[in-house]
Order: C-alpha cells, then sequence, then structure tokens
C-alpha cells in the first residue's frame, strides 16, 4: 500500500466555543517509521496550530500521549501509521475520561484511584522506613512476584479499554488494582490487612468480569487482569 499520504480524522471539542463536538480532517506526508504522534504534531505546527494534544518523552516511557487511535487504546508515539495499514487514522481521545480539549483527556478520577490504594511500601516501623539508610533485602523469588506490575507507566489505557469502568465509577480500575496487588505481593510491605480489607466489597474490586482487555492494550506488557484475579484470590481466601 502506498502510504505516501493518510487522512488523519480528529476528533475535536472546544469548551471555549460552546462545547461543539465534531471530526475535522487533515492530509498528512507519511515517511516510514512516521508514528501517530509525529502526524499530530505535522497538523498542530504545518496545518492547524490550535490542535490540544498531551505528549512529553516520545518513547513510550511517559506515557502521556494515551488516546484512542482506529478504535483501540494505544500510545501515540508508540504506533508507526504504517503498520495501522489503512489511509485514515481516526484519532480520538481516550474512553472513560472526561474530555478537556480536543485529544487531551482528565485524568484526575484516574490519579485519585490511584492514589486511593496507597501505591506505596506501608511498615509498622515508619521510623526505620523513613529515616534509616538501610536497604529492606529481597530474593530474586520474592522480587519476581510483584515486578511486572512496577512497569505501569500510567498512561490510562487500560482504565479507558476497561468496560466495568464504562459501567460503574466505583469500580477502581484496572491500573489501580494491579498498583494494590503489586504492592500487596511486597515482601517488604506490611499492610496486607489495611489493603485488602479496603477493596473487599461488590465493586471497587469484585465487579470485573475478566474482559482482560486492559491487559491486551498494555503498552509495556503488564497484565492487570491478572493482578486484578490474584487479588481476589487474596480477598476470597482471607474473607
Amino acid at each position: 500500500m502506498n502510504m505516501s499520504e493518510v487522512e488523519f480524522k480528529v476528533f475535536r471539542y472546544d469548551p471555549a466555543r460552546n462545547g461543539g463536538k465534531h471530526y475535522q480532517t487533515y492530509k498528512v506526508p507519511v515517511r516510514k517509521g512516521m508514528t501517530v504522534l509525529q502526524g499530530l504534531l505535522y497538523i498542530k505546527e504545518r496545518l492547524d496550530p490550535t490542535l490540544a494534544i498531551r505528549f512529553s518523552c516520545r518513547m513510550a516511557t511517559c506515557g502521556s500521549c494515551g488516546m484512542m487511535v482506529n478504535g483501540l487504546p494505544r500510545l501515540a508515539c508508540y504506533t508507526l501509521i504504517e503498520e495501522l495499514k489503512t489511509r485514515r487514522v481516526v484519532v480520538e481521545p481516550l474512553r472513560n475520561y472526561p474530555v478537556i480539549r480536543d485529544l487531551v483527556a482528565d485524568f484526575s478520577e484516574f490519579f485519585e484511584k490511584h492514589r486511593w490504594v496507597k501505591p506505596y511500601l506501608i511498615r509498622i516501623d515508619t521510623y526505620t522506613q523513613e529515616k534509616s539508610n538501610t536497604s529492606y533485602l529481597q530474593s530474586d523469588e520474592e522480587l519476581e512476584r510483584y515486578v511486572q506490575f512496577a512497569y505501569c507507566i500510567k498512561c490510562g489505557l487500560c482504565y479507558a479499554a476497561c468496560p466495568v469502568v464504562a459501567s460503574d465509577k466505583e469500580f477502581l480500575g484496572p491500573q489501580a488494582l494491579a498498583q494494590l496487588y503489586r504492592y500487596l505481593a511486597d515482601s517488604r510491605d506490611e499492610g496486607a490487612g489495611e489493603r485488602l480489607a479496603s477493596v473487599a466489597d461488590g465493586h471497587k474490586l469484585l465487579r470485573c468480569h475478566f474482559a482482560a482487555s486492559c491487559s491486551k492494550v498494555c503498552p509495556k506488557g503488564v497484565d492487570p487482569a491478572l493482578a486484578i484475579q490474584l487479588l481476589r484470590r487474596e480477598v476470597l481466601l482471607r474473607a
């Protein structure tokens, strides 16, 4: 397929202009290895400076440029246009988030849920944790229990892909629950009782029906669906 030029169909929304939502199309010249983010930056820099997008590292590390690309949550900087194998690229803000403007989603609720699970080590001896210059040692086996879940970059793609998040706002979502399990499984953490009690109800955790769409879209290979199932097992075993 000749990919010398593609059409970008971009979602537009500006609350300062009566909140009208619509799509706008742009013709973008494409070169080999060009990403969706580079295409959007071409639009912003050469065609339409009013386009609002969020990005930072451009190397799939910060998680800032998450958006819907042809119906799937993706990182724009990690998605090659040629691999989409289409002449039309439809770009929209991530689902399950309020829209601030154009492709920029409001992550306030997402980060609030992340903070709610206390994503840090809970220790009984807080003095040792905060003042000591010693380290809590771990074996390779102990590290292996949680390390994949520590790779999360908080891009929010899993949250956008989750059908339960779309229907139940009390559900914490795959990112927050995977991080809760990450600390629960950490041998250095001593807050298991507190962590499990906080999610032992029908909404925050147990509403998950294992669609596994969260794991499918993760750009870092994290498996939040697995973390949720392991977390549910711990809750049920200690019930």
